[in-house]
């Protein structure tokens, strides 16, 4: 039987893949539970990279597994499998990158939007589809989306439910980049690599600060600032980082 989450570890970067392309990698109760626990092993490495096998990333929700649930059952599932998803990407200690490698459509898009970095190939499209079938996104969408790219280009591309393109999404600022396919590897590996090399507790600290900042007011988040830096100053990474700069050498983080 094929693995549903296919996961490969080198050098520190803890690769995942979607592995059920013959459904454009849909989410079914079985890859829910495998992917959960393939993000928080990933805790442990210097980086994560969630991407999808075949032509799409990821298709969102198998509809076929969805099928004759009432709303407690949809709320169960929402609840007990994908929250767990969300939290063990934004909740994680190191960088989440999502190498969106073709349609990403919704819960799958919202998946990769969960990430802290979004890569796609130029023919990738993302599609908040949840209204063609009567439901509202979810899988963070409604946090996620907004935050990103302003109300109204979030309400325009869920109740509209239209495809937006990769180049579209970059100019958004839905995504991180957009780049040719014939680089999409090529770029998703040297990313991977400077973060697996960089270190991994200001990173850790970077995005606890950062995805705390919304909810804050301005003077809560200096003083989380503060605090957090405080932990950055007192590391061995701070310390080698200005060593190499002094040294006018590459440093070698350690993640300490």
């Amino acid at each position: 039987m094929a693995e549903l989450v296919k996961v490969e570890i080198e050098a520190g970067v803890h690769r995942i893949t979607l592995n059920r392309p013959e459904v454009m990698n849909a989410l079914n109760r079985d890859m829910r539970v495998e992917l959960l626990a393939a993000l928080r092993a990933g805790h442990a490495a210097r980086v994560i990279v969630l991407s999808g096998a075949g032509r799409g990333f990821c298709s969102g929700q198998d509809l076929i597994d969805a099928e004759g649930l009432d709303a407690s059952g949809f709320e169960a599932i929402l609840n007990e499998e994908y929250v767990p998803m969300i939290r063990a990407i934004t909740e994680a200690p190191v960088p989440v990158i999502a190498a969106v490698n073709g349609a990403a459509v919704g819960a799958g898009a919202n998946l990769a939007l969960a990430c802290d970095l979004v890569i796609a190939c130029e023919s990738a499209v993302f599609v908040q589809a949840f209204t063609r079938i009567g439901l509202i996104p979810d899988a963070g969408g409604t946090s996620f989306l907004p935050r990103r790219v302003g109300l109204q280009r979030a309400m325009g591309a869920a109740l509209l439910a239209e495809p937006v393109s990769a180049r579209q999404a970059e100019a958004w600022g839905m995504i991180w980049e957009a780049v040719p396919d014939d680089r999409f590897a090529e770029v998703v590996a040297a990313r991977a690599a400077k973060l697996a090399a960089g270190p991994t507790g200001a990173y850790a600290a970077l995005k606890q600060a950062m995805r705390g900042a919304f909810d804050q007011s301005l003077e809560a988040q200096l003083a989380v600032e503060a605090r957090l830096q405080g932990t950055c100053g007192a590391s061995a990474d701070f310390r080698e980082g200005v060593a190499a700069f002094l040294g006018k050498r590459p440093p070698v983080f350690s993640g300490r």
